[in-house]
């Protein structure tokens, strides 16, 4: 899942910083209760947990993959973790699942609150935006669970917009 950054940083100096970061000010009404959206309510959440389903246990024994939540091929869209370059992880742990950087990108520039304040600023240090592109960076026919993505219905579904004008 290797995601593209804007600005003059090079995609090194982007880290993961993990969910509990995001957390701190993406937990409250102000914010929209951003973080408790992701962890109860939305399946990226338990996207490592879906590994370990019958249908993929029974996918896994058919095509030659003795556990299909420790591999590779797998885990490169089930979870944030396993995704992201080993040097990069810093703060994020493996049972986050698809966590908030596995979609808006590694946090360490711009996750504090002084730059999360003015979107440009953020999306200039790391922060990406959803496009369709990006959701097809895992949501494509290379799964071989993969269902028809239609972006405009499933990113509404998933959804967790800030209740706080300064943050659009």
């Amino acid at each position: 899942m290797a995601l593209l950054v804007a600005g003059l940083a090079s995609a090194q100096d982007f880290k993961y910083v993990g969910a509990d970061n995001c957390k701190r000010c993406h937990n409250g009404g102000d914010h929209g209760n951003q973080y408790d959206s992701w962890w109860f309510d939305d399946l990226h959440s338990q996207a490592t947990e879906s590994l370990s389903s019958e249908k993929a246990k029974e996918y896994a024994s058919k095509n030659g993959i003795a556990d299909a939540s420790k591999e590779a091929k797998c885990l490169k869209c089930h979870s944030t973790y396993h995704a992201a370059p080993e040097n990069l992880r810093n703060g994020i742990k493996p049972e986050e699942n698809v966590s908030c950087e596995g979609c808006h990108g590694p946090g360490s520039r711009y996750a504090s609150s002084a730059i999360m304040r003015n979107r440009n600023i953020a999306v200039r240090q790391g922060m990406v935006l959803q496009t369709e592109e990006s959701c097809l960076r895992c949501h494509n026919e290379e799964c071989p669970f993969y269902k028809w993505f239609d972006f405009r219905a499933d990113f509404a579904r998933v959804s967790h917009p800030t209740d706080n004008e300064s943050h659009k």
